[in-house]
């Protein structure tokens, strides 16, 4: 993002109010979130689903240390790899950040963070342990698609076909419940962060250029040390933890067992953090239409 653009973006914001970045992976939401807190003033708040988890830094693009340095940052790396950890467990800990007199820039690209701290976000009763051990072992041995067949009208319609996750979720909450994800959304109570009170950005980043920028990064990804980052977590490896969905793990995973040489891992990571990247920018162009949309490059 060229620094004239950041420049622009200053101008026109107040540095009273909150400013919420979203934008697909590689588009410099965290350069830019910086750029706004360290100029204007403010805290930077994560709101990106896997840079929660401690055992990631690389891979998972967090700030860096000296970018902490510059100004506060919340509820980066604070989990541990193992734990489960939902968009209700991010709002109540956000909950206690917004409590306090700090500014606060959120930025991410989980867009289900996105809607629900705007649009608010359902009290859903716990999932059974037992239901959600038969979820996962269906989508394993079935596949998602068996299961998104099962829910729904008005719920499928909501659901990117092509999100395992969301999916999985949406089954284990019909199993557990007897009502749809739909219907339970439909019943939201009120937001901590209305879209009225807040100034939210969207990145749109054109898609040639976001997957130069995506590949450049991956393969500065490997050469900073993120094969290593992936042999720290190796010992205790589980795919099915939320953790181990971090884009680029489970094929440099592979490269580590032997499957596939590290060439071959490095472009598959780039080609799923294309893919990632697919289906944000599907998120945000169904759910995002009221956001002010920064194009890139120009």
């Amino acid at each position: 993002m060229v620094d004239r653009v950041k420049h622009e973006i200053l101008k026109s914001l107040s540095p009273e109010l909150p400013v919420l970045i979203a934008g697909p992976t590689a588009s410099g939401k965290s350069s830019l979130a910086l750029e706004i807190a360290s100029g204007q003033g403010g805290t930077v708040v994560n709101a990106d689903a896997l840079q929660v988890f401690a055992n990631w830094r690389i891979l998972t693009a967090r700030p860096s240390p000296a970018d902490e340095a510059v100004v506060p940052h919340w509820l980066y790396g604070h989990v541990a790899r193992d734990a489960a950890y939902s968009v209700g467990h991010w709002l109540s800990e956000l909950q206690h950040v917004l409590s306090g007199d700090e500014r606060v820039i959120l930025v991410g690209g989980t867009g289900l963070y996105f809607t629900a701290l705007t649009e608010g976000l359902v009290d859903i009763p716990p999932i059974p342990a037992q239901l959600r051990a038969e979820a996962q072992e269906r989508v394993q041995s079935e596949g998602a698609a068996v299961l998104f067949a099962e829910l729904d009208g008005a719920t499928q319609s909501r659901l990117d076909p092509a999100n395992a996750t969301r999916i999985l979720r949406a089954w284990e909450v019909w199993r557990a419940t007897g009502r749809g994800m739909a219907a339970w959304q439909d019943d939201t109570p009120d937001p901590l962060l209305p879209l009225e009170s807040v100034q939210p950005l969207l990145l749109e980043a054109d898609r040639d250029w976001l997957g130069k920028r995506i590949d450049q990064r991956f393969e500065a990804m490997v050469e900073g040390g993120a094969v290593e980052e992936v042999r720290n977590n190796l010992a205790d490896w589980n795919p099915a933890l939320p953790s181990s969905k971090a884009i680029g793990a489970a094929e440099l995973v592979d490269h580590l067992c032997g499957k596939r040489s590290l060439s071959d891992a490095t472009a598959a990571g780039k080609t799923a953090t294309r893919r990632y990247a697919k289906r944000q920018r599907t998120w945000f162009r169904s759910r995002m239409r009221r956001w002010r949309r920064l194009s890139f490059p120009e």
